[in-house]
């Protein structure tokens, strides 16, 4: 199993040269497909246990402090998960490492549903953390190594938007198995498993670790592909002898621009969490909202936000790269929705507000994801993904989470308000350093390498 994990030298058949760019083109779609159903996967397993929670605490008779403590497990492991497991990725094959991931999520979450001891479902849920913290990391690296930065932007934001179909999916496979099963929760779980499994194959049939491994030229060879590094210079090689440590120092905590950029991506998870788990509490309290239609407004922040990234992703690529600056028009045009959505009485502003937001606060934080991976060699592309997963969930979302619900139960809603509109500013400054370094090394990059 450890061979068969470990990255796969390249092929020695090599594709004819007259052939390459179909090639390419072929298993650039397997890799997308891959990746993006992979990833859905991965959400169904993660979010089963969240979406089953109010059934759970009738049938097993749990509290809402039980299932707090069973969720916070999940987001105290994928936090460190994402750091270790991240690491990882970038010494295994990516494709292999990304279906391994779910395998195990999904033959842990069959003894999830299986049990309805509460010290046994923490446990299991942190090791489904532990799982889940395999499959972002391997997705991002297979697309780094797949494609040039004139099109990664795009490719990488449907990706992303795997993540919202994903949410959407897991409700779909409750309500089949709930119809199905005469509402077994155990065979809700089980299902969720059964689907994940059938992904597994599509992964290991559609996918692959990087281009050299199916007889192409790699990445940087095909189409100029080129990462500039803090110190100015050039890298476009995918693979290096460092140990993962080595590469972790090196490339990830000594950077500068990963530093900026993981906090930029702190930031708006902040506000992401911020918004996203208070909005039913939020518009009922403060808006008059009626309770059941807050709570649909959850699913429409995540679904009205899947054209918008998919675009803004898209223009990021016809700005030559320009990342940064385009985030931040995204967290200026977020400010002046969160000031709405704060200030406004009128119901369906509030709500327009929320569905333009939901696109203003997934488009950077997608754009920072890849980012981060593209200030480090391709050999670090997993630690950075890992280093900023970290920073995200034990931070940002803790912060999103814990200190508004505290902080609001002190002083009211305004102490959130403040939270938000703080973190945002956070955002945009680390953006404009971020944006700033990014031009300074391109030029400093041309002049050492004419």
């Amino acid at each position: 199993m450890l061979n068969w994990i470990l990255k796969q030298p390249p092929s020695k058949k090599l594709v004819p040269k007259d052939k390459i760019a179909s090639s390419y083109k072929w298993h650039q779609l397997g890799v997308l497909l891959a990746t993006c159903i992979g990833y859905i996967g991965y959400y169904i397993i993660r979010l089963i246990f969240t979406t089953e929670q109010t059934d759970i605490m009738k049938v097993y008779h749990f509290t809402t402090a039980d299932i707090g403590l069973v969720l916070s497990c999940f987001g105290i492991g994928y936090g460190f998960a994402k750091l270790f497991m991240g690491a990882l990725a970038d010494k295994c094959d990516s494709n292999r490492y990304l279906m391994l991931g779910l395998l195990l999520s999904a033959i842990l979450n069959i003894f999830l549903g299986s049990t309805r001891n509460l010290y046994l479902m923490m446990f299991l849920m942190f090791l489904i953390a532990v799982t889940q913290g395999m499959g972002a990391a391997a997705c991002q690296r297979m697309i780094q190594l797949w494609w040039g930065k004139r099109r990664r932007g795009t490719i990488y934001s449907i990706w992303s938007s795997a993540h919202n179909a994903g949410s959407f999916i897991c409700v779909a496979v409750v309500q089949l198995a709930t119809f199905l099963f005469a509402g077994s929760i155990s065979a809700v779980f089980y299902t969720a498993s059964a689907v994940s499994f059938a992904i597994c194959i599509l992964i290991l049939v559609l996918g692959a670790d990087r281009p050299q491994v199916v007889g192409l030229p790699d990445i940087s060879t095909y189409t100029g592909d080129k990462v500039y590094l803090d110190n100015g210079k050039v890298s476009t090689t995918d693979s290096t002898n460092l140990s993962i440590w080595q590469i972790f120092v090196k490339y990830i905590l000594k950077n500068k621009l990963v530093w900026a950029v993981t906090l930029t991506s702190m930031s708006l998870y902040l506000v992401r969490y911020g918004i996203q788990s208070w909005i039913p509490s939020y518009l009922v309290q403060n808006k008059g909202f009626d309770a059941s239609f807050a709570k649909w407004l959850i699913g429409i922040f995540e679904l009205a936000s899947v054209p918008g990234v998919i675009i803004i992703g898209a223009i990021s690529d016809a700005l030559k790269g320009c990342r940064a600056l385009v985030s931040i028009a995204c967290v200026i045009g977020m400010l002046i929705c969160l000031t709405i959505y704060f200030f406004s009485s009128n119901h369906t502003m509030i709500v327009v507000a929320l569905m333009i937001m939901g696109n203003l606060i997934y488009a950077p934080l997608t754009l920072v994801g890849l980012m981060v991976n593209e200030v480090v060699p391709k050999f670090a592309v997993g630690s950075s993904t890992g280093f900023m997963g970290f920073f995200q969930y034990i931070f940002g979302e803790t912060l999103a989470t814990a200190l508004i619900g505290i902080l609001v139960n002190k002083y009211g809603w305004i102490a959130s308000n403040t939270v938000l509109y703080v973190a945002s500013g956070f955002a945009i400054v680390f953006l404009i350093y971020t944006a700033i370094s990014e031009v300074k090394l391109q030029k400093e990059a041309k002049t050492k390498n004419k």
